[in-house]
Parts: C-alpha cells; structure tokens; sequence
C-alpha cells in the first residue's frame, strides 16, 4: 500500500462512522472503455504499487483519479460535457481518440509510461452524493486525487470533507463559484481548478459592459445559493468599480418563474441593464418573460451551455418569428455575453485540432465547459511529467504556479496563480447571433456566439491578490 494511504483511511473513518460509506449501488458499474493508442483497459480496483523515476522528468507507474461529474438527471449534459473535455485532454496528450462513454466505470488512458486509472461517478448534481462517492474512492478505491463536480455546493462540500481531511489533492470543475478558489473557507493548497468561474465572468463581461455601452445603472438578478451569489456579488464589484451604479439585487430559488414582477421592479428602479446568475433551471424562465414583455433595458451576463441557449433560442424564434436575424436580436438588446469558452472563439492549432477530434467522438462542438476540463486533463500530465512522480502530493507541487502548455486558448493559454491555485486565462465577450448552417450540424441552438467581439488577456480576467474579494493566501 502507498504511503499516505492509511492515514486518509483513519482521517475519514468518522464519516465512514456515520454512514457516509454505506456505498452499495453507489460505486457505478463495470463500464470499462480503453482509450487508444497506448491505452489499456483495467478494471482491477485492487492495490497498485507506483514506480517513479526522477531527475529527468520522466515518470512511470499509475495515476487513480477519482471523477465526480452529473450523468443522470436533468443536468446530465453538464456531467457529460465536462468528462468529454477532460477525456479529450488526455487523447491530446496521447495522441488518440477520447474515450467516448460517460457512465460510472473505470477507464485506463496511458500517455508515455503512466496510466491513469479514471474512476468516474454518477455525482447527480448533489452535495451529499458527491460527498459520499468522493469518500468511497479516497477510502476504498485508494485515488491518488479527485477531480471533477459541477455543482459549486457539490464541490465545496467535497472539499470541506473530504480533501481538507484526507491531504488528497482536488481540481475542481466546472463548478463554477469564486469562492471555492477566493473564501479562505475552502481555499487550499491541495485544492485545484482550471475551469473559469464567476469572478473571471464578471471582470470580462462587466467591465465590457461598463466601458463599451451605454448602460450605467444595473439590477442584479442570481439564484439563491453558492453559484448566484457569486454570480451577483463579482458583478456588483467590477461594476460599482468602473462606475456603474446597482440600483437593485434580488435573489430568488432555484427555478423561479415568476418574473414579470420582478422585471418590472428593475425597470421602476431605473435600470438600463440586468444580470441573470442562473443555470439552466431558471434563465429559460427569465427570458422568457423578458423577451414576452415591453422592457427597455439591456440583458448581459454568460454565455451559457448548448441547453440553455437551446431553449432560449426557441423562445427567440417564438417571440421574434423566423428566420431570426442579427437586426432582430440586436433589437431586443440581447447581449453581448461573456464566454468562458466555445468552439469558435480561439484559432490556433491545439483548439483546431481539439475540436475536430471532439466533434468526431461526440457529435458536438466543445462548449462552455469544455476548455476548462481539457486543460485540466493536460495540466495533469504535464505535472507528472515535469516531476517525474506519480504520487498526489509531487503532482499538487508540480501544479502550484505552472503554466499549462497544451490547451484550447492556445500554447501556455492557462497559468495557476500561486496564491489560490486558481487558473487564469484568457475571455472572449460575443453577440448572440443566428446558428449558421456550418455550426448546426453540432449545435443544437437557434442562436450562437458570435466571433468575438472583444478579447480580455488572462492577466485581466482573474481576482487580483491584493483585491478585497481575495480571501484566499496559500
């Protein structure tokens, strides 16, 4: 057994206790896909000694991952998305296709002279879930680090009990909240993420806002838990700092629809625009109401996933009639939006190649959350690689202010900033504009980004150290 080991098996035995490892049924199947080439497929969960070299950068041996992604339920497509990124960062690395099923198994991928051993789980987009299944790989499974979740709740509370407890190292992703990389609550040195987040939304898209529009007071619409208020509190921050006055905020459930009201509070309260923090759950909703309704204020924020823009494009042609043009959508003062990421908004030869090779293996471009988690895989590779060790600890070191060279944004597009091992990297701001022929073959939405409109460098997308909002000093 690997050092280390039995330690994290006594520091979670009082979960274990209370019946956070009662895991039948909940460990996922057999599922076992190879990755090639240089792949193996291996579903012996029993103990593996690692052999490491070192001095020359080089490594051998075995990486256990654990992977938490949603892929059931409603939100299943964020789960899928994310693996798909990941899965394609390491076929990059390697050389070949991505592995192509999503459902809990095991899967081996090998760059070099290392395999990794993928453990993924069904994290059904819930807190208690993700808790209990990142328990179960830490204890019985042995993982040599976690990755995944795209709940920001899921993620915070695997952190919280799981990764401070145990030392075992965590990329979060595509979970989405400031706070997991800014809240000197969850902040850690053992704690990772690639994926973009709320802060990097609003330090883009709300300075774009204030200084290329004319919009100069602002209402605050987010969902009533982790994710919106972060959404809601970056965006009152970076707009009250370029001038733009709040003259409202509102927090609502979780699939709110009731939003005439509301709509009409920010129009009594003078606002000249209005942030939605929301996921699928709510926006369709919101926009809805808003694109039905006689408002004369602008609409911005994210770009958001195929899903959500699928369903927002409906209501676009219901509303507007087709076939939708970009006059008619720029009437409606629709836009523009951040994106974190989507297919055509980086030219260089990692996204081209990265695109094709995801279109092929899953019929659709990357999107939202795909860049993130691609980067994820590779910067986890190039810390094995750079510290000739396949241990957790040695990868976590070699992760701790690297600059990631294989990514979407392009060579060296992503660098983990040494005080909250946050990736910073580039943003794009882009129009919502009608699906092109070309991009529908794997674009299942009425509407799409535009090419960018504007383009923020890395250095100006991420909370600053000495910032207010930066909680967080590894």
């Amino acid at each position: 057994m690997r050092d280390g080991l039995t330690t994290r098996r006594e520091a979670l035995a009082v979960l274990g206790s209370a019946g956070i490892v009662g895991m039948a049924g909940c460990t996922g199947g057999d599922g076992n896909e190879t990755a090639t080439p240089g792949s193996t497929d291996d579903s012996d969960d029993s103990d593996m000694t690692d052999t490491t070299t070192s001095g020359d950068g080089g490594a051998s041996g075995t990486v256990k991952i654990g992977v938490l992604q949603p892929t059931s339920g409603d939100l299943q497509y964020y789960g899928q998305q994310a693996l798909w990124g990941f899965f394609s960062g390491f076929a990059y690395k390697n050389g070949g296709d991505p592995i192509t099923d999503t459902t809990s198994g095991t899967r081996t991928v090998t760059v070099g002279d290392v395999d990794y051993e993928l453990y993924v789980r069904d994290s059904a987009f819930s807190a208690d879930t993700s808790q209990q299944l990142a328990t179960d790989l830490v204890q019985n499974e042995e993982v040599d680090m976690l990755f995944g979740c795209a709940s920001s709740g899921a993620a915070t509370r695997v952190i919280d009990t799981v990764v401070s407890q145990a030392g075992v190292p965590y990329m979060a992703g595509p979970a989405a909240s400031a706070d997991i990389t800014s809240n000197s609550e969850t902040c850690n040195d053992l704690v990772f993420r690639a994926s973009e987040n709320t802060a990097m939304d609003a330090r883009s898209g709300g300075k774009y806002v204030a200084q290329e529009t004319d919009v100069s007071s602002v209402y605050l619409f987010g969902a009533d838990y982790s994710f919106g208020r972060a959404v809601v509190n970056n965006y009152e921050a970076v707009l009250e700092n370029e001038g733009v006055e709040i003259v409202g905020k509102k927090f609502v459930p979780q699939g709110y629809t009731e939003w005439d009201g509301l709509l009409q509070n920010a129009t009594d309260a003078g606002a000249e625009g209005i942030v939605g923090g929301f996921t699928v759950a709510t926006l369709p909703a919101l926009f809805t109401s808003y694109l039905n309704g006689d408002y004369d204020y602008r609409v911005f924020g994210g770009f958001a996933t195929e899903i959500t823009t699928s369903i927002v494009g409906q209501t676009l042609q219901k509303v507007l009639g087709t076939p939708l043009t970009e006059e008619k959508i720029q009437e409606q003062k629709f836009g523009p939006f951040t994106t974190r990421y989507h297919w055509n908004q980086y030219d260089n030869e990692i996204n081209n190649a990265f695109v094709e090779s995801y279109a092929n293996a899953y019929g659709k471009w990357p999107d939202l959350f795909s860049a993130g988690t691609f980067t994820a895989a590779s910067a986890i590779v190039q810390a094995v690689e750079a510290g000739g060790s396949t241990e957790g600890a040695d990868i976590a070191a070699e992760l701790r202010g690297m600059t990631v060279t294989d990514t979407p944004k392009g060579e060296n597009g992503y660098t983990f900033q040494g005080y909250n091992n946050q990736a910073r990297s580039a943003m794009t701001v882009a129009d919502p504009i009608p699906t092109t022929d070309e991009a529908g073959e794997n674009w299942g939405a009425a509407i799409m980004p535009s090419e960018p409109v504007a383009r923020i460098g890395k250095d100006g997308t991420t909370i600053p150290a000495d910032s207010d909002e930066m909680d967080c000093s590894l």
